[in-house]
């Protein structure tokens, strides 16, 4: 059972399905195609990252740099957009702004990972401009820049913990003094973190009694999504969304 929702961004039924960078599995991350291969599969919610260019547009990139999926090369930051834009991520596919991802799919719910500092503000200047509150969760393994985020966009926008809020909550679960920030509405973890169990039955616990939800990534093993699930985790990111769709229709729970 999910937690009561803090945020209009988490108003769904039962656990939400994530398509990490739209699906990563297929090679095409990150990419329009991608994202519309998942919202036509019935994805809701997807995962993916941002960078700005050089003279600030805001790009669904997972790297600092262009080289490793894409036929370009260079720092994104150091790039304007008149050359990112001709990269192709496999070859194929071009680096999409993320502007024209709300706009193409106005129905999709997105979870950000703010990659670098440069893209905090046009990231929250575009939800803004667009009024696309309730459809933006912004996270960060930086908890300082989530923290500024929030700081700057107040409780419209919903924040998962960066590292460091983690932290405070894994050690709270095991009885130790620790204060996470109450700020956010999630806790989006790995199921374990250099051979050590994030994810278990004290630290849901403990989430929950902050009424905060657990989204655990990248989980792509229907045995590990099925374990996940029994633990009562409130979401699952994977790069298999075929994997994890068919997971959550056998538990009555996909929709």
């Amino acid at each position: 059972m999910t937690t009561p929702t803090r945020h209009p961004y988490l108003d769904h039924p039962g656990p939400i399905a994530f398509a990490h960078r739209g699906g990563a599995a297929d090679g095409l991350e990150n990419t329009l195609r991608q994202f519309r291969r998942a919202v036509e599969a019935g994805y809701r919610y997807i995962e993916t990252d941002v960078h700005a260019t050089r003279d600030g547009k805001l790009v669904a990139f997972h790297d600092a740099t262009l080289d490793r999926v894409t036929d370009g090369a260079g720092r994104i930051a150091d790039l304007p957009w008149a050359e990112v834009r001709h990269a192709r991520v496999a070859g194929a596919e071009p680096v999409p702004l993320f502007e024209e991802l709300l706009e193409t799919f106005p129905e999709v719910r997105w979870n950000i990972d703010v990659k670098a500092e440069p893209a905090l503000r046009p990231l929250l200047e575009l939800i803004g401009r667009l009024d696309a509150w309730d459809r933006i969760c912004v996270g960060s393994f930086s908890e300082a820049r989530v923290v500024r985020a929030q700081r700057l966009a107040g409780p419209r926008l919903a924040t998962s913990y960066g590292t460091r809020g983690v932290l405070g909550l894994r050690l709270r679960s095991w009885g130790l003094p620790a204060a996470p920030r109450r700020s956010a509405v999630a806790a989006q973890v790995p199921e374990a973190q250099s051979g050590v169990p994030v994810v278990d039955h004290r630290f849901v616990r403990a989430a929950h009694a902050r009424g905060l939800q657990v989204h655990v990534w990248t989980v792509n093993d229907a045995d590990r999504m099925h374990r996940l699930l029994d633990l009562g985790v409130d979401g699952i990111m994977t790069d298999h969304i075929d994997t994890l769709r068919k997971v959550m229709e056998d538990r009555g729970v996909w929709g």
